[in-house]
């Protein structure tokens, strides 16, 4: 590369670049317009630079931090050179920073996301539009975005809770491919042990955080205020409302295509020799979300929140499941119960924690029994086992059916 782009590079970065000596002067902070056209010079360098491996190195030895005060430079032109690269399209970029994601400190990640975010769904209404079309230019870079916002946005706060546009784009990208999740993970060696302080393999624990926290963080989000003590009456009827349309459907679209993606893991696992071997939902990441779900239920209780805390519960239900069983989880029955003993009681997940049982092999079922799939639910006895033979019992006649005879009928609920 040229002299000038290392110089401008130094600039950027307030250090000396290859060739300046230390104590030597050079130009002072770049002003808006060269910084424009440094970003310009480098988009054009990695698109025309025709080697992948050198691509890396260079973008790696650019922007990987250094734990110094330049780092908030290299950072800033980071996020507007990435920027750049998805307003013109610029592939080699994003492969690039899909790289870069990989390699990095979360809390580095999380920055640039945030850069992207603010661009793109934060300053100029309907930009979002431009950074939709990466899709299909650069999924491997999607991938790595979306586990990044989920990293960001963990709805602890009213503050981190997904904008409308991010979570819409991410949920039509998911449900139009739900493979797109596990590009990272089906295209990367997988080491022994993860490093920790690293993005995930995949964004899945951060999407299931979503789909379970949202029904809870929206309804906190529209707490009603206390005046002198007293709930404002028409505050109160609007917070009552929680999820506005639009994003309840969003959440239940994505939380259908992440138990979609969780049931195609169990065959890419076993191809890759690490089914029961490797968890790529940590027991370890469900326990803050187990806890987080306990406090909002426990804090949103007196606004009647009972539907809102059913639907994150029977969302925690499914998800625990159908990870357990494709091997995307690696826990004991006991490890949920032991987990989940605190939660407000929920029916659907009383029969995932309490777990299938073994049968023994029968020769031969009788015609229309069928053996009990769970065990009892606490607080109730276990059925008696069946005899192994009974006595020949005298046949019924055939019931004739009467037309016009009513039954009565009450629906399930």
């Amino acid at each position: 590369m040229r002299y000038d782009f290392f110089l401008s590079l130094a600039v950027a970065f307030r250090s000396p670049g290859p060739g300046i000596q230390r104590g030597e002067k050079y130009p002072g902070r770049l002003n808006s317009l060269q910084e424009l056209q440094l970003l310009e010079i480098m988009c054009n360098y990695f698109q025309e630079q025709t080697k992948d491996s050198v691509r890396q190195i260079i973008f790696s030895s650019l922007f990987s931090p250094q734990g110094n005060k330049a780092d908030d430079s290299r950072m800033s032109l980071l996020g507007k050179l990435v920027s750049m690269a998805v307003a013109v399209c610029r592939v080699p970029v994003l492969e690039c920073a899909a790289s870069w994601l990989q390699r990095t400190p979360v809390v580095y990640c999380v920055r640039l996301a945030r850069a992207l975010v603010d661009d793109y769904c934060c300053l100029v209404p309907g930009s979002v539009q431009t950074l939709k079309q990466i899709f299909s230019a650069s999924p491997r870079f999607c991938c790595q975005f979306i586990t990044s916002v989920t990293a960001l946005y963990d709805l602890s706060s009213d503050d981190l809770i997904p904008p409308l546009d991010l979570l819409e784009m991410i949920v039509n990208w998911i449900f139009e491919d739900p493979r797109l999740i596990l590009i990272t993970f089906l295209n990367t060696p997988i080491a022994a042990n993860l490093p920790i302080g690293f993005l995930e393999l995949t964004p899945l624990i951060g999407l299931i955080r979503w789909c379970v926290k949202a029904p809870l963080a929206y309804k906190r989000k529209k707490k009603p205020c206390l005046s002198n003590g007293h709930v404002n009456n028409k505050v109160a009827k609007d917070s009552g409302v929680g999820m506005d349309r639009d994003s309840h459907l969003l959440y239940s679209k994505l939380h259908l295509s992440v138990l979609q993606v969780l049931i195609t893991l169990q065959l890419h696992l076993t191809e890759k020799n690490l089914y029961g071997r490797l968890g790529l939902i940590l027991f370890d990441h469900m326990v803050p979300l187990v806890e987080e779900i306990n406090r909002l239920a426990d804090e949103l209780n007196p606004l009647n929140a009972s539907q809102e805390i059913e639907l994150s519960l029977d969302r925690l239900a499914q998800a625990l499941q159908v990870a357990m069983a494709s091997g995307a989880l690696l826990c004991t029955r006991d490890d949920l119960r032991t987990l989940c003993s605190r939660l407000p009681h929920n029916n659907l997940l009383q029969l995932v924690i309490s777990g299938p049982v073994q049968q023994s092999p029968h020769a031969a079922l009788p015609p229309g029994f069928y053996p009990h799939i769970h065990t009892p639910p606490l607080g109730y006895g276990a059925v008696p086992a069946h005899p192994a033979a009974h006595p020949a019992l005298p046949t019924h006649p055939g019931h004739t059916f009467i037309s016009g005879v009513t039954f009565p009928f009450r629906p399930m609920r």
